[in-house]
């Protein structure tokens, strides 16, 4: 998953349209992930979403006549991978969006850079720059400035946009630790589609093994919809997207690839924009500008910082 050492360019057809897909079929899934809770629970929702996504994981695997089996010592990496990043994660999200709407949700995602950074400085010692600081600080701020315009025009209270803003960070944190712990040497070292597709098939045994506890027998939602959004969800949002974000993150670097933040979130917000009612002024308009502004300044000054060998895995 490193880069190599003269990383090829974004804007060649090839790593461009890779980038342009990935940042709108990502910048979608938040949207459609709200019609989701709509009338089954989270945990029921998410865990018929990954199990269409193991299978084509697996389907991919094989199709492209990669190893099908973990390496040794794998199943730990894709039980870590399949509680932080298929279940923790996407259980705080899908929740969150009972409370704020989809597209907010997305843009407090952009933010999952400073975990990221922080994270890896501490377990593998990469660098933090000044203009990194500066940019999420930055970002911070529209952040802010979008949640006081949620309290101030949702009919929600302002202990639920906390709420939801809550689960948010929690999805922000189990996301960061996942992509941690996909940058481990251990985990580099298996073969990638899959410990993809284990780690999916772990976190459907642990969300059903939850969603029986809490929610009972199995509930499913009949509309067409529905359907059409596990498939979206499960294919076009796990299935295409990982292998070309990642594909792009060996190809032109993690700093260049991790552009998507900023164009997935204003997606997200359009989408909400024109589905969910959400209402354009001056407040959401200077929010979002000013943490599209500081994700742009965080990230150019991450993909400026020199990189520093990692630290062994724990």
């Amino acid at each position: 998953m490193n880069p190599p050492s003269e990383a090829e360019s974004l804007f060649t057809p090839r790593n461009f349209a890779a980038f342009l897909l990935v940042s709108l079929i990502w910048g979608g899934t938040w949207l459609v992930i709200r019609d989701q809770i709509a009338s089954v629970p989270a945990s029921w929702s998410i865990s018929y979403r990954f199990v269409i996504a193991a299978i084509g994981m697996f389907a991919l695997a094989a199709l492209r006549r990669e190893p099908l089996l973990l390496a040794p010592g794998g199943l730990r990496w894709a039980m870590l991978l399949g509680l932080f990043q298929f279940t923790l994660n996407f259980a705080f999200v899908y929740n969150a969006e009972s409370y704020i709407t989809s597209g907010l949700v997305a843009v407090m995602f952009a933010l999952l850079v400073v975990p990221n950074a922080v994270l890896g400085r501490i377990f593998l010692r990469q660098p933090i720059t000044g203009a990194f600081v500066l940019g999420s600080a930055i970002a911070a701020i529209g952040v802010a400035l979008l949640f006081a315009h949620e309290w101030r025009s949702s009919p929600a209270t302002l202990e639920e946009v906390l709420l939801g803003a809550a689960l948010t960070v929690g999805g922000i944190l189990s996301a960061s630790a996942a992509n941690i712990t996909q940058a481990m040497d251990g985990a580099k070292r298996q073969p990638f589609l899959a410990l993809l597709a284990w780690s999916m098939a772990i976190g459907v045994a642990i969300n059903s093994a939850f969603a029986l506890a809490t929610a009972g027998a199995p509930q499913y939602d009949p509309r067409p919809s529905y359907a059409l959004g596990i498939l979206y969800l499960g294919l076009a949002g796990s299935v295409v997207t990982f292998p070309l974000y990642y594909g792009l993150v060996r190809k032109v670097g993690a700093g260049k690839a991790a552009y998507s933040s900023v164009i997935v979130p204003v997606v997200a917000m359009v989408l909400s924009t024109l589905f969910e009612g959400f209402v354009w002024g001056p407040l959401p308009i200077a929010g979002a500008a000013v943490t599209l502004v500081g994700m742009v300044v965080a990230m150019r000054g991450r993909a400026t910082a020199p990189p520093r060998r990692a630290t062994p895995e724990p």
